[in-house]
């Protein structure tokens, strides 16, 4: 009987409806909703999720996401609280930094709703590379968050064709009525995925990157590029080999590393990292001109 007693009392602890039956026994509440706990979790992991919690909630996009991942961080807070354990270091100890995040603007919340509900959005947007805006209907597939700043997949009703849009470029976005048009998932991954980057389309040029001795310490761990080979060479150096289609993002990554990588191939990545360095030396060669500031 004691041991009876301990576990009703533990279920009660738990928030368990149990009352005393008239069979001197016991049972659950009539109709009372209730379910116990993950206690499979270990405290540890139960902060490990609330530190990523913490993590992915974030900027301007805390109100969507705060909103959406409310009840588990509740349900997290309520079992760490349910075992008796109190807040341990590792939240405190854990450090996220972030560094070239951009806000994604007012419309993200919107955006997200519609990616959720699957309906289709009329955007205004203004690309970076043209500077100049477009109202484009689209059918919104993934928020993709990439370095630190967020992306929108859509296919693309006025160009008939999948696109990525920056969510910080989009200067307004209006639900549409029409359910969004569903692009399967293997096609998506084919022409979203298969680039360097967040540049889409299917790759069409294979990079071949040689690190020096030195650099090749941190390269040969990293994760460019899903389908990337690499191979050390006989002195040191590591020869890094990864697919691509637009050479943007590629290039100013491997700008980032100046004298320590060389562009072996192809000829037109070369040439297009070697012109980049150039005009970055040709400004060093005079004296510094300090520009007046306005106002």
């Amino acid at each position: 009987m004691p041991t009876v007693r301990r576990t009703v009392a533990r279920l009660r602890e738990l928030g368990a409806p149990v009352v005393a039956s008239d069979a001197a026994g016991y049972r659950y509440q009539r109709d009372a909703a209730f379910e116990l706990p993950g206690l499979w979790f270990a405290p540890a992991e139960l902060e490990a999720l609330l530190v990523l919690h913490d993590a992915v909630v974030d900027g301007a996009e805390r109100q969507f996401l705060t909103r959406t991942l409310a009840p588990l961080r509740d349900k997290l807070e309520s079992l760490l609280s349910a075992q008796g354990l109190a807040r341990t270091p590792l939240r405190r100890r854990v450090r996220i930094l972030r560094m070239g995040g951009r806000d994604p603007g007012p419309w993200f919340t919107r955006i997200a709703d519609a990616v959720v509900a699957r309906k289709r959005l009329l955007i205004d947007y203004r690309g970076r590379v043209r500077d100049a805006e477009s109202l484009r209907e689209v059918s919104p597939q993934r928020l993709v968050r990439y370095r630190d700043n967020w992306y929108l997949d859509a296919y693309c009703h006025s160009r008939k064709a999948l696109r990525t849009f920056a969510v910080d470029r989009i200067l307004r976005a209006d639900p549409r009525a029409r359910p969004a048009r569903n692009v399967p998932e293997a096609q998506l991954d084919a022409h979203l995925t298969r680039g360097y980057g967040i540049f889409a389309g299917v790759a069409t040029a294979v990079a071949v990157l040689r690190f020096t001795a030195e650099r090749a310490r941190w390269v040969a761990e990293e994760r460019w590029h899903p389908e990337q080979s690499g191979a050390w060479l006989v002195d040191g150096r590591f020869e890094l080999r990864l697919p691509y289609a637009d050479p943007r993002e590629l290039a100013a990554d491997v700008l980032h590393y100046g004298p320590d990588v060389e562009v072996l191939a192809p000829p037109e990545l070369r040439a297009l990292v070697a012109a980049r360095l150039r005009a970055a030396a040709a400004q060093y060669r005079a004296k510094p001109r300090l520009a007046r500031v306005s106002g």
